[in-house]
């Protein structure tokens, strides 16, 4: 799983070593903050995917790394299986079009990104510690009871 960074100044989205070689990638993504237009959160990334992988790795259903082409521009995509994920669209001065990432911490990425940045990077789950509403669980209902039917005679 991408490791999330957040300062004040960019988004960096740290790849570890197999990532690295499945998406034909040396360093890091690394955005500036400014360059983010919108962020989604969405149940199956594979539906967002667009173009065809260039360089990159794909097999279909269960992993995709990489860059992806496509006429309207290209885009990063790291995407597992068919887990809840985000998608970052980006500005035209950025490297990509936009992002496509599979992360369980999209939630708390959308609400970091409404903070003010700090000047250090910060996990992004970090950031939104405490923050992230939790619903309480509803009052347990009795158990239903049937009358006793009435006796014949």
């Amino acid at each position: 799983m991408v490791t999330l960074l957040l300062d004040s100044t960019q988004l960096e989205v740290v790849l570890s070593a197999t990532e690295r070689v499945l998406s034909f990638r040396r360093s890091s993504v690394r955005v500036d903050r400014s360059s983010i237009v919108k962020v989604q959160l969405i149940d199956d990334a594979w539906s967002w995917l667009r173009g065809v992988p260039g360089p990159g790795t794909q097999l279909r259903g269960v992993i995709a790394m990489g860059t992806w082409k496509s006429a309207g521009g290209s885009d990063f995509v790291i995407v597992r299986r068919r887990r809840p994920s985000v998608v970052i669209d980006l500005n035209e001065d950025a490297e990509f079009e936009r992002i496509v990432l599979t992360t369980r911490h999209g939630l708390a990425l959308v609400q970091a990104l409404q903070l003010e940045g700090d000047t250090e990077p910060a996990d992004v789950v970090e950031l939104a510690t405490g923050v992230i509403p939790v619903q309480p669980e509803p009052p347990a209902k009795p158990p239903r009871t049937r009358a006793p039917k009435p006796a014949t005679a």
